[in-house]
Formats: structure tokens, C-alpha cells, sequence
């Protein structure tokens, strides 16, 4: 009789939904998955930033005065902010506008040769994403604080 059976087809994979309070901590993202996560997180920081960029900007061309301010700001800081809590906001800052956009690229290009898209392209594209971005921030980072 065994052998009329029909061979047994391998366990299909389990898809399931992730909650957020159990599973997020054991569940393993891919790399593509986290750059997408961090895409949107710094689109948002920029966004909640908005204000802090217009008063750097406004502040940085009305004046000669108001650029000393500027940056006396940096350095010194303002009221009870101390100035090195400034530049960190600013480095967060740095680090969305650079990530969202090379992210945004790796979009872009995903997009546009979307029948060349593979499993293997969105891990290299996705880790080139992260190198690129935080090696960028390293440096304007070593700049901001005065490194060089």
C-alpha cells in the first residue's frame, strides 16, 4: 500500500502576524525591512525638526548679529539648553536628511528596474544604504563638533 500513496510534500511556511508587544523581540527583520522602518523614521524627524530648521536658517542669513548668535548657539547654547545638546539635535538632524535620502534613492531605484529587483538586491542596497549613511554622518558629525 505505500507505495501507491503519494510522496509527502514538505511543510509549507507559516506566515503569521507580528504583535508588537510579544513578538517584536524575538522576530528577525531582514535589513530591507529596517532601512523601510528608518526611512520613515527620519522622514518624521525632519518633519517634527521643521521648526528648528527654519530658526537655523532664518538666524544663520537675516544678520551679521543674528549669525554670531548662531553660532554662539552652537557653542555656548541657549538659556538653559547647553550647546553641546544643540548639536546633537542638529546631528540627528544631519543623520534623517542624509539616510532619508539615500533611502529615498534606493527607492527610486528600486522603482524604476523594478523586474530587475531581487532578494539580493534589497540586502546589498539596504546594507550599502546604512554604511553609506552612517559613514556620511561620521564625517559632517567630526565637522559639527569640531574635529577637524
Amino acid at each position: 500500500m505505500s507505495q501507491l500513496a503519494p510522496p509527502a510534500r514538505p511543510k509549507r511556511p507559516e506566515f503569521r502576524n507580528i504583535n508588537a508587544f510579544t513578538d517584536l523581540t524575538t522576530y528577525r527583520m531582514p535589513l530591507a525591512a529596517l532601512v523601510s522602518i528608518l526611512h520613515r523614521i527620519s522622514g518624521a524627524i525632519m518633519f517634527v525638526l521643521l521648526p528648528f530648521i527654519i530658526w537655523m536658517f532664518d538666524t544663520s542669513v537675516s544678520s551679521e548679529i543674528s549669525f554670531e548668535r548662531f553660532k554662539s548657539a552652537f557653542n555656548i547654547g541657549i538659556g538653559v539648553v547647553p550647546g553641546w545638546f544643540i548639536k546633537l539635535v542638529a546631528l540627528l538632524l544631519i543623520w534623517a536628511f542624509l539616510h532619508h535620502f539615500i533611502a529615498g534613492l534606493r527607492h527610486l531605484w528600486a522603482d524604476i528596474h523594478h523586474g530587475a529587483v531581487s532578494k539580493e538586491f534589497g540586502r546589498k542596497s539596504a546594507a550599502s544604504t546604512l554604511v553609506l549613511s552612517i559613514a556620511l554622518l561620521l564625517i559632517l558629525g567630526a565637522k559639527l563638533f569640531g574635529l577637524y
